[in-house]
């Protein structure tokens, strides 16, 4: 309130020096200004205060909304630097397993060893220049994952089933490579230790408000770490990170990790994106 009423001195002693001689025709049908008045009328001070307050009140909303902008601005960037790092380290962890496949081929001198280099191609030439975009159509995703099958396909042959149903509506769109990380892990967890026939089933649904997918592989009777049934699948945290990010409050994930089978439940409202 003091503040206020210094500004209440300096304004009117400006009116009573400065405006009115300056404008004595404007000021002429108005009631005398009295400068010794109003220094004392407290009721003129109080009907004075709103004028003052008014400016002062629409600089702090200004201001505020202003430091709000910011704010989600500097949120948008943090959200959209640590999507990068994350896929930063997916891309890597899917290339190296993809090279150990090709390498073990090369070392038998296999005639499929330009298939796969082709379907890596295919792969490393979607997860390049095709998941720039934070979201992406359902369908492309579903061809990645039947590329990265045919891929395995040649490295395991007849050790492995795979049953993939789906029923996918154009608009459907995802965040790019999120389903590739558990297709991933199916085969690392479920095929790789596995002596006679390991199983893979996965089921993918999705329209322009939700999609879901599950994926279910069996898992080795016998594996040389006796403790991997504990331990959680590589990528996993990586991909509940990327969901938090992109779906806050809009996803439902249920894992289940028992001696025979690991299964992965994901259930995503995309409401449009």
């Amino acid at each position: 309130m003091g503040l206020i009423y210094v500004l209440y001195i300096v304004y009117s002693t400006y009116k009573y020096f400065v405006m009115i001689p300056s404008y004595p025709e404007e000021f002429s049908y108005r009631p005398p200004f009295i400068l010794r008045d109003r220094f004392t009328n407290f009721s003129a001070y109080i009907g004075s205060i709103p004028g003052y307050l008014f400016p002062t009140v629409i600089l702090v909303i200004f201001d505020y909304y202003k430091k709000q902008q910011e704010t989600a601005v500097l949120l948008e960037q943090k959200k959209t630097t640590e999507l990068n790092a994350l896929k930063n380290q997916l891309n890597p962890h899917f290339l190296f397993n993809t090279l150990n496949n090709l390498y073990a081929l090369s070392l038998k001198k296999s005639d499929k060893t330009s298939e796969v280099i082709a379907k890596l191609s295919e792969i490393l030439d979607y997860i390049l220049y095709q998941c720039k975009d934070t979201f992406v159509p359902l369908k492309n995703e579903v061809i990645l994952l039947h590329n990265y099958i045919d891929l395995e396909e040649v490295r395991y042959g007849d050790r492995v089933k795979v049953r993939f149903t789906k029923k996918i509506s154009e608009d459907a769109k995802i965040a790019p490579l999120l389903l590739l990380t558990f297709l991933e892990n199916a085969y690392k967890h479920g095929v790789v230790e596995e002596l006679h026939i390991a199983k893979i089933d996965i089921f993918v649904t999705g329209n322009s408000k939700e999609i879901e997918f599950k994926i279910e592989n069996s898992k080795p009777t016998f594996t040389k770490n006796d403790n991997r049934t504990e331990r959680e699948p590589i990528g996993l945290n990586n991909t509940i990170n990327q969901l938090n990010l992109l779906y806050p409050g809009a996803y439902q994930l249920d894992v289940t990790n028992t001696k025979e089978l690991y299964r992965v439940h994901l259930k995503v409202k995309t409401n449009g994106v």
